[in-house]
């Protein structure tokens, strides 16, 4: 029972096809990340130091981003855009639709971390001589950032974990080549494989987010 469940000749003989997957799962999350996370924080920027109506708008995609599944966003974006004159390639599409997600939650954890840092900071940067937004870039952004860093590092880790929506779009990530070799090979040894493999890159991350959130006590009486 087991040798069929977990089958080492399959394994090595499915091997390469999932280093090729894997490659294109982590391509995708250096290029999704960073982009999420810029685009995030910028969106967190215009709501911090914006008037009320950047404030609705970013407010208002927020919203509607988190509201919106990412598989459907994707599928929009491959499927739908294309009948608007608008093509994606599979690639750009997933990007895409990860970015405007990840973004998202990025903007609402950075807004989080800029709301908390103390007024008189801010106040007391510019009675420097800084102007209203190098105050927001040197001051008010890092002391902010510290403070959301456990949430940022959660986020980053289901942000990773959402490329395998990708394989919906026939990107042969990691899910998608595990897929793939089990249709070749008629057993769920490349599944198993690919689980394992998802695994090793995300405990580290997990356990470190973990040391990160235990250090944040709650006062006791």
């Amino acid at each position: 029972m087991l040798a069929e469940l977990f089958d080492i000749d399959t394994l090595i003989e499915v091997f390469p096809l999932l280093v090729r997957g894997l490659s294109v799962t982590l391509g995708l999350a250096l290029l999704v990340l960073p982009l999420s996370a810029l685009a995030g924080l910028l969106l967190a920027v215009v709501h911090f130091s914006g008037g009320p109506v950047k404030k609705m708008l970013v407010t208002s995609y927020v919203d509607f981003m988190r509201s919106f599944p990412p598989l459907v966003m994707l599928i929009f974006i491959f499927y739908g855009l294309p009948m608007l004159g608008l093509y994606l390639n599979n690639f750009f599409a997933a990007i895409a639709a990860l970015v405007l997600n990840g973004s998202s939650y990025f903007a609402e954890i950075f807004r989080a971390g800029l709301e908390a840092v103390p007024k008189g900071q801010s106040e007391a940067a510019r009675s420097t001589g800084l102007t209203k937004h190098q105050s927001i870039l040197h001051v008010v952004i890092p002391q902010g950032v510290r403070k959301v860093i456990p949430d940022l590092a959660s986020n980053t880790l289901e942000l990773f974990k959402l490329t395998s929506i990708a394989s919906v779009v026939a990107i042969e990530e990691l899910l998608r080549s595990a897929q793939i070799g089990q249709g070749l090979f008629y057993n769920p040894t490349p599944l198993i494989a690919a689980a394992f493999i998802y695994l090793a890159i995300l405990w580290p991350m997990v356990r470190w987010i973990s040391r990160l959130q235990g250090k944040i006590t709650i006062p006791t009486q």
